[in-house]
């Protein structure tokens, strides 16, 4: 039984994963901060082993790596809302970066053959040029955001570390994804479950929103966590590969799909407060890459991850 390692195992993607690693027999670990909420892993802690831990602390990071020994690492411990970082970046860089160097430095010392997949994000491409799109691993970093700096210091952090010290690495990019159990703050998360609250009567018909126009490529994490799997048992060692649908939705189109499911009569309004200090104007990424390397591609149409997630939210509310 091949042992994995999931650090951020209650977060929305870590959860994902647990659910999909569970039935192919992996002994899966997860790492959980101090009171960390439970409820998105409620339905299978019991069928995994869960250890408290500082991602941020390298001894107690050394010693979880240790006595686990585990065959897979899929590193997902992060603060990962990205207009946080603009308000806590020294958090988000020291949770995102120093986190990340834990890991490389605890496989290092304790010199195991274990896999590493260290989650990265198309935040890194940051400012992306029309003539760019569709977006490359080969594409220049201009990352926006302190959220998008911490993951490309990540990012180079596992391809220095397979180069000097021959860890197996891999990076993956991923696009924006979504899904059921998506943090509230982000936006398809935060559109669901306004609609949801309303159909309950318990808002005004009314959602506010902040730029519309921003595009981006939208996966369901149903199928990003498979090609996180897939990483491990394919893909090259102290590489980047993009994860994403390639095409590019723009919000505005998002969030009329989310309408299209109503029950009820929505209108819209602008919130200036939701507007970002500065935005990506479009993520569209080329994960032929990756697809040539594996095989692997999108499976769930984006009109059932939408549906998937109000449903979700409906059941909440």
């Amino acid at each position: 039984m091949k042992k994995a390692l999931i650090t951020g195992i209650t977060g929305f993607v870590g959860s994902h994963l647990a659910e999909l690693l569970l039935p192919k027999g992996y002994e899966v670990y997860g790492t959980v901060r101090p009171r960390s909420s439970m409820e998105n892993i409620d339905h299978i802690k019991n069928k995994v082993k869960l250890v408290e831990i500082d991602i941020t602390d390298p001894h107690s990071v050394l010693k979880v790596v240790g006595d686990i020994k585990p065959d897979y690492i899929f590193h997902l411990a992060a603060q990962t809302f990205v207009p946080s970082s603009w308000n806590a970046p020294t958090e988000t860089l020291n949770v995102n970066i120093m986190g990340t160097l834990n890991i490389l430095e605890a496989a290092r010392k304790l010199d195991i053959e274990t896999r590493i997949q260290i989650a990265g994000s198309s935040e890194e491409y940051g400012k992306v040029y029309k003539d760019e799109v569709p977006i490359r691993e080969t594409n220049p970093l201009r990352p926006m955001s302190p959220y998008g700096v911490s993951k490309v210091a990540a990012d180079k952090l596992a391809v220095q570390y397979n180069m000097s010290y021959g860890l197996k690495t891999v990076v993956t990019r991923a696009f924006n994804h979504t899904g059921p159990r998506r943090g509230e703050v982000f936006a398809t998360s935060s559109f669901a479950k306004q609609i949801a609250m309303i159909e309950k009567g318990k808002q005004e018909p009314v959602i506010a929103h902040g730029n519309m126009e921003a595009q981006r490529d939208f996966s369901d994490v149903r199928d990003v966590v498979r090609a996180y799997e897939i990483s491990l048992q394919k893909c090259k060692f102290g590489d980047a590969y993009n994860i994403c649908s390639g095409k590019a939705i723009i919000i505005k189109d998002m969030l009329d799909t989310l309408l299209g499911f109503s029950k009820v009569k929505i209108t819209t309004k602008f919130d200036e407060s939701r507007a970002r200090p500065s935005d990506v104007e479009i993520l569209c990424g080329d994960c032929s890459k990756f697809r040539e390397q594996t095989g692997w591609k999108p499976s769930i149409p984006f009109e059932k991850t939408m549906e998937d997630l109000l449903n979700y939210w409906r059941k909440r509310v």
